[in-house]
């Protein structure tokens, strides 16, 4: 039985409406929950390292990985990591300045590509590419970025402004529209998060494809995650977005943990294991807070993808007699932190004292046996 957490409502009531695409057999767009996607830092050559990479994105919680195409090696590759992680677990290929890689791709069996208006080529090759996606049931994300837009368009609007960033959408839209793609998604990206609110608030009064939301180039793993969050977060609460991306100078699998935390944290994803609520600390505790409420989240997150089956009950690590009774009263199963201790509360009644080295596995223990309790007073 799981608890009964105090429910977060998914905000906002209203998403803007999209059509929906396919990615193999995941739905974007078109009332889809939010989806979230990363991209593999791994040699695309190395088909089994790559692979395993994607894996492990998958595993924690990835909806889609994409792979960078920089040569026809590359393309080949993808092939022998579509076949190595099975046909439910979608595949995008990233492409620039070839189109001949983006065929290549899509004969390799992709679930989707990503193409820069910017640096993709001619008209003529970009159609070329339109109709093979076509023929396979591929769709395209038309990828613009505020590094790599077209020359023309900077000189027209004195940079890459946020109109500069949705004409140029614009433009690749009608351009695959007019030869007949019949599956698209859009990005417009800069690094800052003011351009790509509003690219995007202009954007999606103009076209009804789905937008894959994300601030590009965000920065380091604190930096990146703190402005990703911003962009995304602001344009999810708007009803923006239909599937997102934490681009983060830091492994994947970091984008994907962001990614599951902003989403879980607007209500537009079932959380994957126990709501976790921990303190700040400060001069009054006398424990290893931090360690411990890591040492939570880690061990929880795990033991939920090894069991899936078991209870969710609202946990809360807390470091001292201020708020933690307080907190514990409101929590199914709480720790709270005394001089290198802590003590375990149920429903808001302590139950057990113990060192703070057993305070994880006797937190597990609790959590298994709480499908006995009754609802939560």
């Amino acid at each position: 039985m799981n608890a009964s957490p105090r429910d977060e409502t998914a905000f906002p009531q209203r998403r803007a409406a999209t059509r929906q695409v396919r990615l193999g057999n995941l739905a974007i767009g078109g009332g889809a929950p939010v989806s979230i996607q990363t991209m593999a830092t791994a040699d695309t050559r190395d088909a089994p390292a790559a692979a395993a990479q994607a894996r492990a994105c998958f595993d924690i919680g990835a909806d889609v990985v994409r792979f960078a195409v920089p040569d026809a090696a590359a393309a080949a590759a993808l092939a022998e990591i579509k076949r190595i992680l099975g046909p439910d677990r979608p595949i995008v290929a990233d492409i620039h300045f070839d189109h001949r890689l983006a065929i290549a791709a899509i004969e390799a069996g992709v679930d989707g590509l990503r193409l820069n208006p910017g640096n993709v080529g001619s008209r003529e090759k970009v159609r070329e590419v339109a109709a093979a996606a076509r023929e396979r049931g591929v769709p395209i994300r038309v990828g613009v970025n505020a590094g790599s837009l077209e020359k023309g368009l900077l000189d027209k609007f004195g940079g890459a402004t946020p109109e500069a960033l949705v004409e140029s959408a614009i433009g690749e839209i009608h351009l695959l529209e007019d030869a007949g793609c019949e599956a698209i998604k859009v990005s417009v990206k800069a690094s800052d998060v003011r351009r790509t609110v509003l690219a995007y608030r202009m954007l999606s009064g103009r076209t009804q494809w789905p937008l894959h939301v994300g601030l590009t180039e965000a920065g380091t793993l604190r930096r990146g995650t703190v402005s990703g969050s911003a962009a995304i977060g602001i344009l999810l609460s708007e009803g923006i977005g239909d599937t997102i991306r934490f681009s983060i100078t830091a492994p994947p699998e970091e984008e994907v943990r962001a990614g599951l935390a902003l989403l879980q944290s607007l209500g537009l994803r079932p959380r994957a294991g126990a709501t976790v609520t921990s303190c700040p600390t400060c001069g009054r505790t006398q424990c290893d807070l931090v360690g411990v409420a890591q040492r939570v989240e880690e061990s929880l997150d795990a033991l939920y993808r090894a069991e899936p089956s078991l209870p969710r009950p609202n946990v809360a690590v807390m470091g001292c007699v201020v708020n933690g009774p307080g907190e514990a009263r409101d929590a199914d199963l709480a720790l709270v932190g005394g001089k290198d201790e802590f003590l375990l509360y149920r429903r808001g009644v302590p139950v057990s004292r113990f060192p703070q080295g057993e305070a994880v596995s006797r937190l597990v223990d609790a959590i298994r046996s709480f499908q006995t309790i009754g609802p939560h007073p």
